[in-house]
Order: structure tokens, then C-alpha cells, then sequence
């Protein structure tokens, strides 16, 4: 080739415009405060589908709820994780979700899919339930309670420490089971019988667990508290210095612990419904699935996801969980709260 054809070639490359990828789009996925995921695992998805996923952290899942449906005409996100069943009825009324039925419910128990439309997804479960120090009634030869009347036994006056249904879903969980259990008829008689035997009530389950619980603070005063059944699973993993066995673990008995179940949700108006169905997907799939258990100490509903060994060494699971459907729930939630508030707390 001559030179001047040469320079000419040049010429025409360097004014050519450079062509470059396109970037990833994002997709913005709606929390709970409570939500965590490995960072290799959403890594994976992204790199698989060219997408940059942002999570809106906003709330508990109560909070969380009614940020999505104040904004529903104008979406913040375009996929909404963290409704449970305490919440469901409210969310499917308020008409946030649109309809998807993934493939993958296929390889998810119906126990779980509480919405025949396919609008809330079940993503994972687990139980409220009361956690006791092991130490403690070791120490004291005290035994331990089976039942829910059991707890208002003199024996165990002031060494109970629940969350406030009103600021706490575990405390919801809890008056809720304690509803399944009496009934709507006799549920304030046995709340009567628990401040009688001076049960503690504190806001939240952090205060509870972390200032109340004798096991967790090691000085707190009551070695039982409303937590979750793999709470036991946490003080092992995050125990420093390291420990070989639980130093609590959660009263099972029938009918003592609430099963909650949590779902996502594809949210009316986002503008990549494509990408959010694949994201639903990601998260009723195996590799999420089995994220599940040592991020949120939450169980994977997904059939063929693997539990860690700690979870058969150190947690317990409920055989018979006391459960409300969640229409019974949403007709009710307010009314029991209130009752609840005058019979406990005034």
C-alpha cells in the first residue's frame, strides 16, 4: 500500500467513532433492613446479566411495606423482598405486585404459596419462637416450660422478655401464636396471666435480645426471650472467642412458636420487567437458596438447596408452628394490637 493511502486509512480510523459496550442497567430491589446476601452470589447475577443491582434498604418490613405502597403510582424500585405473612394480605390488597409465575415454584412446597396469584413469591421461612439460656436453668435445676401456659407459672415469674407487638414483628409473631393458640376469645386472658407473672416487654428485638437475654449480655436478667429458632445457628457463627456448642436454644413445643414466611414481589410500573423476572428467579434458585441460611439465618423454601452442617448441629425447627391465615391477619392485626397495648402495657 503507498503511503499517501496509508495516512489516508489512518485518517478515516482515527475520526471513526469508538465503539464501546454498553453499560449495565440497574435494577433496584426494595429491602428490609434485616436483608443480606453474599457478595460473590449478586455478583454472579450482575456479571450474568449486565446489570448493576441496588438495594434499597428501607425498614423493617412493616416500614418497608408502606414506603411501597405510598409510592406505588411511582415505583422506587423495581422489585420489592421482605413481606411475611403477617403483612402479605395488606400488600396484595394494596395492589403492588404484578403477577409471575416462575418456573422455579415448581421446586417450592405449596405450604409456602400463600398467593394463588403469583404475585408475592416465597423466598424463605422460619420460627418465632422463645430462646432460652442454657446456663441458666442448668444452674438454677429449673425446668424448662413445653407449653405456652407454662410461662405463667409462678417458677418462671420475671424471666420472660417479649417485644412490643405494635414496634416488633417478632413480638406480632408472638401475639399472633399466642391468638392461633387461646383463640380470639381467651388470648388477653393468658396475656393477663403473663403480666401477672411479670413478663418484660422492650421495643424491639435488639434491646431484648442484646440487654434483656441473660445468654447473649451475660448479665441481663431474663434467660428467656422472644427470638427466632436459629438464633442458636448466630451465637455460634458470630461467637468470639469461638465456642463448640449453642449457649441457648428455642422451646418448640406445639403450637410455642409462629412460622414466618417472607416474598418477593415484581412491583407494578418498573421499567425492566424482563430483568425483574430474572431476578426472582436468581432468588428462588438454588445458588441464592442456599445463601440464605448464613446471611439472614433464615431457611432456603427452595427443595433442592443444601442446609450448612450448623444448622443440624445447633438449630431446631418447630413440627407443629402455630400459623393464621394472613387475610384472618390483616382483618384483625390492628384490633389485636390495640387490645393487646391496653390489657399488657396500661
Amino acid at each position: 500500500m503507498k503511503p499517501a493511502r496509508i495516512l489516508l486509512f489512518l485518517s478515516i480510523l482515527i475520526t471513526l467513532p469508538a465503539c464501546s459496550p454498553a453499560g449495565p442497567v440497574t435494577l433496584t430491589v426494595m429491602t428490609h433492613d434485616s436483608f443480606s446476601a453474599s457478595e460473590p452470589v449478586i455478583l454472579d447475577f450482575e456479571r450474568a446479566n449486565n446489570v448493576k443491582i441496588i438495594f434499597l434498604k428501607s425498614g423493617d418490613a412493616g416500614m418497608a411495606l408502606n414506603k411501597a405502597i405510598l409510592t406505588k403510582d411511582a415505583p422506587l424500585a423495581d422489585v420489592f423482598y421482605g413481606v411475611d405473612n403477617t403483612f402479605l394480605s395488606r400488600a396484595l390488597e394494596a395492589g403492588i405486585y404484578e403477577p409471575y409465575a416462575s418456573p422455579l415454584l415448581a421446586e417450592i412446597p405449596a405450604q409456602f404459596q400463600l398467593d394463588p396469584g403469583d404475585r408475592a413469591l416465597p423466598v424463605d421461612y422460619g420460627d418465632i419462637c422463645i430462646n432460652y439460656d442454657r446456663a441458666y436453668f442448668s444452674a438454677h435445676a429449673l425446668s424448662l416450660p413445653v407449653t405456652l401456659e407454662d410461662l405463667a407459672k409462678p417458677e418462671y415469674k420475671g424471666l420472660l422478655v417479649v417485644e412490643n407487638p405494635a414496634t416488633s414483628s417478632p413480638g406480632l409473631a408472638f401475639l399472633l401464636a399466642t391468638v392461633a393458640h387461646f383463640g380470639d376469645a381467651h388470648y388477653l386472658d393468658y396475656w393477663r396471666s403473663l403480666r401477672a407473672n411479670n413478663v418484660q416487654v422492650v421495643d424491639g428485638w435488639e434491646t431484648a435480645y442484646y440487654t434483656n437475654f441473660s445468654a447473649s449480655s451475660g448479665q441481663g436478667p431474663q434467660p428467656m426471650v422472644v427470638s427466632y429458632d436459629t438464633s442458636p445457628v448466630a451465637e455460634v457463627v458470630y461467637a468470639d472467642p469461638p465456642v463448640t456448642d449453642a449457649p441457648t436454644a428455642s422451646l418448640l413445643g406445639p403450637g410455642t412458636c409462629f412460622r414466618q414466611i417472607e416474598f418477593v414481589g415484581i412491583l407494578k410500573g418498573t421499567g425492566n420487567p424482563d430483568l425483574a423476572k430474572k431476578f426472582v428467579d436468581f432468588m428462588l434458585g438454588q445458588k441464592f437458596q442456599e445463601d440464605i441460611p448464613m446471611q439472614m439465618f433464615m431457611y432456603p423454601v427452595n427443595s433442592n438447596a443444601h442446609l450448612p452442617e450448623e444448622y443440624s448441629l445447633y438449630a431446631g425447627q418447630a413440627s407443629q408452628p402455630a400459623s393464621l391465615d394472613p387475610a384472618v391477619i390483616a382483618a384483625n392485626r390492628e384490633r389485636w394490637i390495640t387490645d393487646w397495648t391496653e390489657v399488657v402495657l396500661h
